[in-house]
This record gives structure tokens, C-alpha cells and sequence, in this order.
């Protein structure tokens, strides 16, 4: 692979503005999941190295803190401008990593510095308030501070994004930041390390470390000083992270985690539309994203159409790798991915499914595999019951509406629902009782910096992007002011500047 910025491909980890090895030598393979080719190797950090990424984050909160909000928000701006020039160079280094299509490395690279640009401007908007006094001659409000150093630990399906979601809240409110990538994918963290430091970010802002993945949750996670934990991945992780972060005092904590999401198609749906949105809310990512439709309720009357033309159509998808030309899917990151498909598809088989088009490892072999329609699918079968990461889709009829919440609801997940329907009344029933923190109608694309992303249920806890994504990065302080001695006006005047 060749880069017009080849310093971006860094292979050692980042800690107070130096590029580090690990002490005892230890490294980590990284493979192109298209060809299991070793495209490079990372060091595997011991938790003493860990904790002094912590030191220097600490140590570089105590002054971050204090920066004028204008001057950070030109740091992220020049960060944002940096990644953008760069964006082919670091599309490129995600493909090889993760897998995914060159097309859509490209997209999550602009998605993730739209993170960036936003919570720069949204930064000098971190207001504190006065509030109407109830004691006599007092005057009150609040101050909105930053928490202190925050871990992010981030997922392999998107290295880039899931980064920049992540530490543009953090550093714009404030926070200094310690990354733990997946050792999976860790050469885009790296490479937004790289870029942060020619954007001129302070020694010690922004860390990036890789390690055993229990010992690394677990040093950052249990540090008193890391006083806020925003974790993205699996749901029986993210109880980890919990019950970790508890056992060093009570900290923030944000966690973004699994999905099951329903797709329902009512019965007054644009058929042509369903099955265009049912195509791009499954397959992106090869089907390794949390948001992914896994399971597609379809209303009887439109059910055998909808099932004739999703199949074709999931039937077109080119499989390929990251950069084949005009590819839809690539590979499934891992073996262990794989397996999980291989076996999900043989027990919906087993149970009376109908494998509409798919169903079997693909041709160019590897940890390739056909996108899959599984028709007839019911509870108690893996593809139905489980998330998902993978290119299969579940496709079931039900007769009623309350048939269809009661079944879309039915999952311990709640991240995201789709749904596709004309009729407004239908609309805002199902996004009122549909137990997900976001639902998207009549079309796949729905993220994006601006709104407050995030689940309920084992779906997580917080909200990422929006001004609510500043939330597990903030404190808010409240003050008391009595009169000082002054006259009530002077007093007045001393509250609104305390409060900003």
C-alpha cells in the first residue's frame, strides 16, 4: 500500500507526545482480513506503561483544562483539516486493516472528522447558567467543568470513527484522553495520534496504547485518576468495564454496546424503497455493525414480494476485496466471525428456514462469505435470537402492528429500529412503542455528529454526538454566592461572571 503521507503507518503506541515500544519486547500481528497477509506489527504494552500513559494525561490535564476554549477548539479544527487532507492515505490504512470497501473507509473517515468539526464549534458553547435565587441576598449557578483524563476504548468495525466520536468530546470540553484501540485495527488510531501531533496538540493530551486486552481495560479502567471510562463494544464486555470501573470508586461511564435491530415494513410501505433501505441498513460493513438489521419483520400481504426482490437484490452485491473496484462487501474481520455465520446459517436451516439466495462461504474462500437472505426465520434460531455481525438477514411476516412491536421488542438489545411506512399515524406509533434509543424511518442513514447516538437496555448507556455527547466528559458545578460585603448589584454582576 502505498501513502502520499507514509509517516501515518505507525507501528508503536503514543504516550506524552513519544513513540514508544514495549518494554518487554512483546508485538501483536496485524492481518489484512481479505488475505490473512501480516500487514504489520504493534506493541503489546505492560500495564507499568500503561499507567504512565495515565501519568501524562494527568499530568497534561492540569494545564489542558485551562486553555482557552477558542485555542482548543483551533487545535481540533486543525486536527479536523489534517484528517481531511489526508483522507485517502487514512481510508487506505483502514481497508487493509479492517476489511471494509475502499468506498465506505472513505465514508467513515469524513464521518469521523464531521465528530471533530462539531465539537470544536460546539465547545464554546459550554455554558454554565444562573438560576433564580430561593435564599435571600444569594445568587446562584452553575459552571460546566471538565471531568479529567478519560479512557476511551474502542472497537475494530470502525477504528476511525469510533475514535473521533469519542476524544473531540473529550477535548473540547477539556479532558485529556488515553486511547485503547482493538489490537485488530490499531494503525488508524495510530494515524490519528500522528496527525493530532502535527496539529500540535500538548505532550500528553492525547495517548494512544495497546495491550493484553483484559490487563489494558482493566489498568486504565481500575486508575482513581482516570475519572471517566466511553467504551464501545460488546455488550458482555461492556459489563466488564462496569464492574471494573466500580472497583476503583464510582466513575462516568458511557457505553455504546450490542444491537438486534428489528426493520419493520408495514403494510402501506413503498415496496421499491423497503427493500433499498433493507439492503443498506444490513450490509454495510460486511454486516459488522451494531446498527445492522438483523431481523426484517414484513407484513403478510407484501411478504413473498418483499423476500422475491430483497434476494435479488442481496443476490447483486459484489463481494470483494477492500480495493477491487465497485466492491459491497468485504470479509468477516476474523475466523472466529466466520465460524459464527457458518454455523448460524446451518441451524436456521436446520430449523425450517428458507436460504433465499447466500447460505455458504463464497468462492474466493478466506473469511469471505455470501450475503445471505434467510427466509422464514423464528424465535429460537441463532440468526433470529443473536446479534449478528456478518452479511445473513432474518426475514419473518407478521400479520398485526402489535405483532410486530411485541416481536421487534422481544431482545435484550435496545440500540436501533428502522422502519419502513407511509401512513404518519403507523409512524409515530412504532417510534413511540418500539423500545429503541433510535429509529430511523424510510431510510438507512440516520448517525452523524449532531444527534445523540446511543442505546437503552444491554444496548448501552450515554449518548455519543450531539451536545448530549459532552455529557460523560463534563461535571457541573454548582455555586452559592452571598452578597460578599457588596451591594446587591456589584453581587449580581460578580455571579454572571462566575458563571460565564
Amino acid at each position: 500500500m502505498l501513502l502520499g503521507h507514509p509517516v501515518l503507518f505507525k507501528s508503536l503506541c503514543y504516550v506524552d507526545g513519544r513513540w514508544v515500544h514495549s518494554d518487554s519486547a512483546s508485538t501483536v500481528a496485524v492481518q489484512n482480513p481479505a488475505d490473512q497477509e501480516v500487514i504489520g506489527h504493534v506493541p503489546m504494552l505492560e500495564a507499568p506503561q500503561i499507567t504512565q500513559a495515565v501519568d501524562a494525561a494527568q499530568r497534561a490535564f492540569e494545564s489542558w483544562r485551562y486553555v482557552p476554549v477558542a485555542k482548543r477548539a483551533a487545535l481540533l479544527l486543525r486536527w479536523h483539516e489534517l484528517v481531511m487532507r489526508h483522507q485517502h492515505d487514512l481510508a487506505g490504512i483502514l481497508s487493509i486493516e479492517q476489511g471494509k470497501p475502499l468506498a465506505e473507509s472513505r465514508g467513515e473517515v469524513a464521518y469521523g472528522a464531521s465528530f471533530i468539526e462539531w465539537f470544536a464549534h460546539e465547545g464554546k458553547r459550554l455554558n454554565g447558567r444562573t438560576i433564580p435565587t430561593h435564599i435571600d441576598g444569594a445568587h446562584l449557578g452553575t459552571i460546566l467543568e471538565p471531568v479529567g483524563v478519560a479512557a476511551l476504548i474502542t472497537p475494530w468495525n470502525f477504528p476511525h470513527a469510533m475514535i473521533t466520536r469519542k476524544a473531540a468530546a473529550a477535548l473540547a470540553a477539556g479532558c485529556t484522553v488515553v486511547v485503547k484501540p482493538a489490537h485488530e485495527t490499531p494503525f488508524s488510531a495510530l494515524a490519528l495520534a500522528q496527525l493530532a501531533e502535527e496539529a500540535g496538540f500538548p505532550a500528553g493530551v492525547f495517548n494512544v496504547v495497546l495491550g493484553e486486552p483484559q490487563m489494558a481495560m482493566e489498568t486504565l479502567v481500575r486508575d482513581p485518576r482516570v475519572r471517566t471510562v466511553s467504551f464501545t463494544g460488546s455488550t458482555r464486555v461492556g459489563g466488564l468495564v462496569m464492574q471494573a470501573a466500580a472497583q476503583s470508586g464510582i466513575k462516568k461511564t458511557a457505553l455504546e454496546l450490542g444491537g438486534n435491530a428489528p426493520f419493520i415494513v408495514t403494510a402501506d410501505a413503498d415496496l421499491e424503497q423497503a427493500v433499498r433501505v433493507a439492503v443498506a441498513a444490513k450490509f454495510q460493513t460486511s454486516g459488522q455493525d451494531c446498527c445492522a438489521a438483523n431481523r426484517i419483520f414484513v407484513a403478510r400481504p407484501l411478504y413473498e414480494r418483499f423476500v422475491e426482490r430483497y434476494s435479488d437484490a442481496v443476490g447483486a452485491l459484489k463481494v470483494g476485496a477492500a480495493f477491487d473496484a465497485n466492491v459491497d462487501v468485504g470479509p468477516l474481520m476474523h475466523q472466529g466471525a466466520f465460524d459464527a455465520t457458518v454455523a448460524r446459517v446451518v441451524d436456521a436451516r436446520t430449523r425450517g428456514a428458507r436460504i433465499t439466495v447466500g447460505g455458504a462461504p463464497h468462492a474466493r474462500g478466506g473469511w469471505f462469505f455470501e450475503p445471505t437472505v434467510i427466509a422464514d426465520a423464528t424465535p429460537g434460531m441463532r440468526v433470529y435470537d443473536e446479534e449478528n455481525f456478518a452479511p445473513i438477514s432474518a426475514v419473518s411476516p407478521f400479520d398485526t402492528l402489535d405483532e410486530a412491536i411485541t416481536r421487534a421488542n422481544d431482545t435484550e438489545y435496545g440500540l436501533a429500529a428502522y422502519l419502513c411506512a407511509t401512513d404518519l399515524n403507523t409512524v409515530f406509533q412504532l417510534i413511540r412503542r418500539l423500545e429503541f434509543a433510535m429509529v430511523s424511518v424510510n431510510g438507512a442513514k440516520f448517525t452523524g455528529a449532531p444527534i445523540p447516538f446511543g442505546g437503552m437496555k444491554a444496548s448501552g448507556l450515554g449518548r455519543e454526538g450531539g451536545a448530549e455527547g459532552f455529557e460523560p466528559f463534563v461535571e457541573t458545578r454548582y455555586f452559592c454566592l452571598g452578597q460578599l460585603g457588596l451591594p446587591v448589584a456589584d453581587a449580581t454582576r460578580a455571579a454572571h461572571a462566575i458563571a460565564g
